[in-house]
């Protein structure tokens, strides 16, 4: 029996005016996922436990077994060792956006005008970082580039236990009451001012203005972190897995866990993602010898975050008629029994533009079982109705894995 997840982050959603007041779920034309419903288990689960934040970090250590409330220790350390940073125990590793804040003369008095700076490339991204290494280096702090706005600082013998607040949580709004709080929280803040003074003018920003694009004037910090520590997937689970992800927090959690990390060529994070080339990579990583995959597809995260409507629903029409699709077609026509779950990490309501905690909807199906519990399609309201709820995220992978 071969074992696949099918992750859309951020997938679920509230109802929509302009969608005929539906989700984007309930809206998007999924033919498969029509399919495999009546025959699948569909239900609701709660992926992020009480106390933790809704964020992609909390929620897909969970979907993958592993109960955050034991292991999770912050977002950028997971992120840090995916980028292939050696942390001592005594790091403490941030989050760095680099992100566009509106122009008003006192930093204080900014707007978070867009946590991605308009999905800055990487390329772009990386000469920012390096020219910015050289005034935040130092025995105390290192900034490491990762992927188009994602990267990280790492403060030696660092103090912990600040607040500190995502970007993508504060959209449109003024940064006033969102700055940086605790014990280093002014040389943070300092760190962020000065970031707007070196980036706002260089070239590639001006360049960027010039051609109509966001610049990345500031960095944001957030999502405090020290070294964690996971156990084997193959030790908990006595099953080779393996990863696909466009995104380093993603990739992390899988290094952490001993498990594959397979690589696919020109995904991006976002709805103009190569859904064909990951979904022929998870297949034959089954077929090549690989028990498990989490395919973790970041599109529809991105546009609720963005408020973008259309294209969740397109992202997720994507992950339904190439995706799946192709998974099924290719393990079908090699012979294989399987068992697949499909499910969001946690909903980022487009109204809201952010994560937030409400249980999730999830199908399991098995082309070697009739596992139907009366569901007629794959969205929020009938994994409601059909009434099956799994109170801890981590214990879902176990109801995959079960099936024999």
């Amino acid at each position: 029996m071969k074992y696949v997840v099918v992750l859309g982050d951020g997938m679920c959603d509230w109802k929509i005016a302009d969608l005929d007041n539906k989700t984007c779920l309930e809206y998007a034309k999924t033919y498969q996922l029509d399919k495999l419903a009546p025959l699948a288990e569909v239900g609701l689960c709660k992926t992020v436990p009480e106390g933790l934040k809704p964020g992609s970090d909390v929620a897909n250590m969970s979907v993958l077994g592993f109960n955050p409330k034991s292991y999770y220790t912050g977002r950028s350390p997971l992120e840090a060792v995916s980028m292939g940073i050696n942390l001592t125990e005594t790091d403490v590793t941030l989050r760095c956006n680099l992100v566009t804040l509106s122009e008003e003369e006192s930093y204080e008095d900014k707007i978070m005008v867009d946590y991605s700076a308009g999905e800055i490339t990487t390329k772009e991204a990386s000469e920012l970082i390096a020219y910015l290494k050289k005034y935040f280096d130092n025995q105390d702090f290192a900034l490491y580039a990762g992927v188009s706005y994602r990267h990280c600082l790492v403060a030696n013998n660092g103090k912990k236990g600040h607040d500190l607040t995502p970007p993508h949580d504060i959209s449109d709004r003024r940064i006033t009451d969102y700055l940086p709080k605790g014990e280093s929280a002014g040389i943070y803040l300092e760190m962020m001012k000065k970031s707007f003074e070196l980036l706002k003018d260089h070239p590639i920003n001006l360049k960027r203005i010039k051609e109509g694009k966001r610049p990345a004037n500031s960095i944001w910090l957030w999502g405090e972190g020290t070294k964690p520590g996971l156990c084997s997937f193959k030790e908990k689970t006595g099953l080779c897995g393996g990863i696909i992800s466009a995104v380093d927090l993603i990739k992390g959690i899988g290094m952490l866990a001993e498990m594959q990390i397979i690589e696919v060529d020109n995904i991006t994070g976002n709805y103009k993602t190569n859904f064909l080339g990951k979904a022929e990579a998870a297949a034959n990583a089954l077929l090549g010898g690989l028990d498990f995959v989490y395919l973790h597809i970041e599109a529809p995260d991105e546009c609720g975050h963005q408020g973008d409507y259309k294209n969740k629903v397109y992202s997720i029409e994507k992950i339904d008629s190439v995706v799946i699709k192709t998974i099924i077609e290719k393990l079908e026509a090699a012979g294989e029994e399987f068992a697949m779950l499909v499910c969001p990490d946690h909903p980022t309501p487009c109204a809201c533009k952010t994560h937030v905690s409400e249980p999730v909807p999830y199908l399991i199906y098995s082309n070697a079982k009739n596992l139907s519990n009366g569901a007629i399609r794959y969205t929020e309201q009938e994994a409601l109705r059909c009434g099956a709820y799994v109170e801890n995220g981590y214990e879902l992978v176990d109801k995959l894995i079960a099936i024999k």
